[in-house]
C-alpha cells in the first residue's frame, strides 16, 4: 500500500449545518451537497491542498454503507490538524473558527515541543488542532 490518503470522510448529524460551517464559516471550497437523488447518497466534498479531499457524509449513511451501527462520537478517537506558519496565524484561525460556530476546547498556548497550538471542535464534535510547529511548517 502506498502511504497516501486521498479522502477523509467525517460522519455528521446534520449535513447542511456541517456544509455551512466548513464552506461559509471556514471558507473551504465545495460544489455543495451532491447525490441527494440517491438513498444514503447525499455528500459534500471539499478540495484541500495536495489533492486531498474532505467529505462530509451523514452518520446514518456511513453506518448503512459500512454495515456498522451508528455509535456515539468520541472526540478523542482522532484529531485533524491544520498547521500554519506563525503564532499569529494560529490566533487568526482560532478566531475564525470561533466566529463560524466552533467550540474552543483549548485556547492557543505554547506547547512542550516549542510550538503554539489550540484545539476546537466543529458542530459535530470532530476535534481539530490548529498549530504552529517550527519543525513542520506548511509549504507556501
Amino acid at each position: 500500500m502506498k502511504p497516501c490518503i486521498t479522502l477523509i470522510t467525517l460522519g455528521v448529524d446534520d449535513l447542511e449545518r456541517a456544509v455551512m460551517f466548513y464552506a461559509r464559516g471556514l471558507g473551504l471550497k465545495t460544489e455543495g451537497i451532491v447525490g441527494k437523488e440517491f438513498e444514503h447518497g447525499a455528500v459534500a466534498f471539499f478540495e484541500l491542498e495536495g489533492g486531498l479531499r474532505l467529505a462530509l457524509w451523514p452518520r446514518k449513511s456511513l453506518s448503512h454503507d459500512s454495515g456498522l451501527p451508528v455509535a456515539a462520537p468520541s472526540p478523542t478517537d482522532f484529531c485533524l490538524a491544520h498547521n500554519v506558519s506563525s503564532k499569529a496565524e494560529v490566533e487568526a484561525v482560532m478566531d475564525e473558527v470561533w466566529n463560524a460556530g466552533a467550540t474552543i476546547v483549548k485556547s492557543a498556548h505554547d506547547t512542550f515541543y516549542g510550538g503554539y497550538a489550540g484545539y476546537f471542535q466543529d458542530p459535530d464534535k470532530h476535534l481539530w488542532e490548529v498549530a504552529w510547529n517550527p519543525a513542520i511548517l506548511p509549504q507556501e
